[in-house]
């Protein structure tokens, strides 16, 4: 191989740092260009994300229970079924469809409503309660009455306080155990919010038919008959004598002179 001549030499060595020099300069280059594209694509991919999520979360079809009384109405607005309704868009709740087709308002129970949104169903409870009873407490009569003697069917007639109507709907008598056709001793029951009252009944034959004699003994002849006639009273059986009038057996029954029955 033969020797390079100055002019040679020269020649190569500015085309070896020309070379160098372009090399030196596309690293720079691509390193400044490269960069930036990286990080805002990167950017770009969190912002999407954040997007993503913040759009999930806000549409996110929460729905809760409802509690109701027995014979009460039920709501038929969807968003009174829903948590956290704020975070749903309205053209989502426009597109919510509620469905209560199952739910019995006069029976305490518990029962499903459904929603559904884009054919997805979801599923809560209503759950509907007795009504919540006054708090009241009862102290009972003694009942006193004749052998074949009615006995009332009013819890009224059996108590000593005076009561409402909503405690009156709700009371069970219970007189199952009385026989009024045999004189004894009997008791009876008020049921009410599930506490029971126990009472008695006294079941008595009916006496004599009382006869008042005339005050004017020392009459005779047909006047002294007359007098006799006239303050003598004579009571049905189901009545006797007090102070010269009948009093009917039955404490729910008035004694009628005219007709001369209990009524």
């Amino acid at each position: 191989m033969g020797k390079f001549n100055n002019r040679e030499v020269k020649i190569m060595s500015i085309t070896l740092a020309v070379w160098g020099l372009f090399l030196f300069i596309s690293g720079i280059v691509m390193k400044t260009t490269t960069k930036p594209i990286v990080q805002t694509k990167y950017t770009l991919n969190i912002e999407k994300r954040k997007i993503a999520e913040t759009q999930a979360k806000t549409n996110e079809i929460k729905i809760k229970d409802i509690e109701i009384e027995v014979n009460n109405p039920i709501s038929v607005d969807v968003k009174d079924y829903l948590l956290e309704v704020e975070n749903l868009s309205e053209e989502t709740i426009k597109s919510l469809k509620l469905d209560t087709s199952l739910v019995n308002i006069n029976e305490a129970g518990t029962y499903q409503y459904r929603i559904t949104y884009k054919k997805k169903i979801y599923i809560g409870n209503v759950i509907v309660k007795e009504k919540k009873l006054p708090e009241v407490t009862f102290t009972l009569k003694t009942i006193k009455l004749k052998t074949n003697d009615a006995i009332s069917s009013n819890p009224r007639s059996f108590i000593n306080e005076t009561i409402s109507d909503d405690v009156y709907n709700n009371i069970t008598l219970d007189i199952s155990k009385v026989d009024t056709s045999v004189q004894g001793d009997y008791v009876y029951y008020i049921i009410y919010n599930g506490i029971t009252y126990q009472g008695n009944v006294e079941g008595r034959d009916p006496g004599p038919t009382i006869i008042t004699p005339s005050d004017n003994d020392d009459n005779n002849g047909e006047n002294n008959n007359n007098n006799n006639n006239n303050n003598t009273i004579t009571c049905p059986e189901d009545a006797k004598e007090e102070n010269g009038t009948c009093v009917c057996n039955n404490l729910f029954k008035t004694y009628d002179p005219e007709t001369k029955t209990c009524k």
